[in-house]
């Protein structure tokens, strides 16, 4: 029941009930919660009231809103290790989820200097990047810019859109195996871009992570940023 005329507000109300329920399991990890008509119903509110509640849980990254589909718990948090194999869908299925990967836009651009270094070119070499989303069991966990040399790589937009994997497309351009020989991790906030694409509230913490991969031969393959919903992953270290 709520107390009406307290010091604690309507919303706030709610929002506390709802999060006592995400905490005893009654709600549980990943489960969709009830339309905002029906919250209004069993708390005897307005939607807007609702909203409101609702929004204050997506600013504690308690749930996420996915745009036409409806508000759900967030999941577990994803252990996520960093290796010499590092594989995002090794990773995923690992963990009893399902992987998925989205490619969102693709260029060929001179290389910034962050990527020149990184991939051992020339200042303003041709490269392929692509930018790409990343998903386990359809919540999105990262997304990133990559960038690989031309010619060698030009096939890599195809071959990942047709397959969501970085292995394959990598594989499709003669790398049958690859390495991490880079990773740097670093923090930040999500903004206008982040939101969209982690369905994360602007403001909330990410993890940033930038990562070189070789081939067999120590060549520089691929030079990636990576952002993660700090929420959704917990990183380790693997020695």
């Amino acid at each position: 029941m709520l107390a009406r005329g307290g010091g604690v507000t309507v919303w706030r109300q709610i929002a506390e009930a709802i999060e006592a329920e995400i905490a005893s399991g009654a709600l549980a990890s990943g489960e969709r919660l009830p339309t905002e008509a029906a919250l209004s119903e069993r708390f005897g509110v307005n939607r807007h009231t609702v909203r409101q509640a609702l929004k204050s849980l997506v600013d504690k990254g308690l749930v996420r809103v996915t745009q036409g589909s409806g508000t759900y718990v967030e999941a577990k948090p994803l252990a996520y290790p960093i290796g010499a194999r590092t594989r995002f869908s090794e990773i995923v299925l690992g963990q009893a989820r399902e992987p998925a990967g989205r490619l969102i836009d693709h260029r060929i651009a001179g290389a910034t200097p962050e990527m020149a270094e990184a991939l051992g070119l020339a200042a303003e070499a041709p490269v392929v990047v692509i930018d790409s989303a990343h998903f386990a069991d359809g919540v999105p966990i990262s997304w990133a810019i990559a960038a690989f040399p031309m010619p060698r790589f030009a096939r890599v937009p195809e071959v990942y859109a047709a397959t969501g994997s970085i292995s394959a497309a990598l594989a499709a351009c003669d790398v049958a195996d690859y390495r991490r020989s880079l990773t740097r991790v670093g923090g930040g906030v999500a903004d206008a871009v982040d939101a969209a694409r982690l369905e994360v509230a602007v403001g909330r913490p990410i993890l940033v992570m930038e990562s070189v991969n070789v081939d067999r031969d120590g060549v520089p393959v691929q030079w990636s940023r990576s952002h993660f919903s700090a929420d959704r992953v917990r990183i380790t270290i693997a020695n």
